[in-house]
């Protein structure tokens, strides 16, 4: 696809964090988004909801930002009531989004509302953007198992990237030193009603469960683990649909899949 340099496109970037050390770094499907921003050409601004101070915003200057936009909020405060006024203002001509946050909430609600308080599409989980003629866009949108829909759409539109979408690119620690954050401050930060009557808390492994052995013996117990699988309740039935159905029924039943 080549560059559309006339686009205005603005992405929204959050911090993420590393799923073994906990470290803070870029949230991949931000990053993937941001890169997909850059693929497309035009006027790129990258947007962030939060502090200017996390260190994480440093990794999206690396991948070669010459500014990153920064609505200072607090933790607890509401990112929709600053992004909202912001972009109604800015009027992009593309939004791109991570499809979830690594932190916080990470319910992947914010492209919805952001789609609803604008009044434009939005398409989730894309992959790759194909062509752009005029005001109609050409997408790919990312299924299960690997498969791919084509879509068109009209501009402006939300789109939340998938992680099939193509790899962000390496940081360069030179290009972090070049960038700068510019911090606004469209409207004053609201906090989040909803999440102020809830309680958080680390999220812990659940024990797995253990199948008690029958056997007492270490002989039996090496007899249970070679002996061939019994067949179960596997029947055969030809030439009667109806009898075929019954039986079918009758195990999902028995299975609890179906209720009488």
């Amino acid at each position: 696809m080549q560059p559309d340099h006339s686009l205005n496109i603005a992405v929204l970037v959050s911090e993420g964090r590393h799923p073994v050390s906990g470290r803070a770094r870029r949230a991949l499907q931000d990053a993937s988004a941001l890169e997909l921003g850059f693929a497309l050409g035009g006027k790129l601004e990258a947007i962030h909801a939060g502090s200017p101070a996390q260190p994480a915003l440093q990794d999206y200057l690396g991948m070669g930002l010459n500014r990153l936009t920064v609505l200072r909020q607090g933790p607890d405060d509401d990112a929709l009531e600053l992004l909202a006024p912001y972009l109604n203002e800015l009027q992009p001509d593309l939004l791109l989004t991570g499809v979830r946050a690594e932190q916080g909430e990470g319910s992947g609600m914010l492209p919805y509302l952001l789609a609803e308080r604008l009044g434009w599409p939005l398409v989730t989980g894309i992959a790759a953007i194909e062509r752009i003629d005029g005001d109609e866009v050409t997408l790919l949108q990312a299924l299960p198992r690997g498969q791919r829909r084509r879509l068109s759409v009209r501009l402006p539109f939300v789109a939340s990237v998938d992680e099939a979408a193509a790899s962000p690119r390496q940081l360069a620690f030179a290009k972090a030193r070049r960038g700068s954050i510019s911090e606004q401050q469209p409207a004053a930060p609201k906090p989040d009603a909803d999440r102020a009557g809830w309680t958080l808390q680390d999220a812990k492994p659940r024990p797995k469960r253990l199948k008690v052995a029958s056997a007492k013996t270490a002989a039996d117990r090496f007899k249970q683990a070679t002996a061939k699988a019994q067949g179960g309740k596997g029947q055969i039935i030809r030439n009667d649909p109806q009898a075929a159905a019954k039986a079918i029924y009758d195990l999902l039943v028995e299975e609890g899949v179906l209720r009488k």
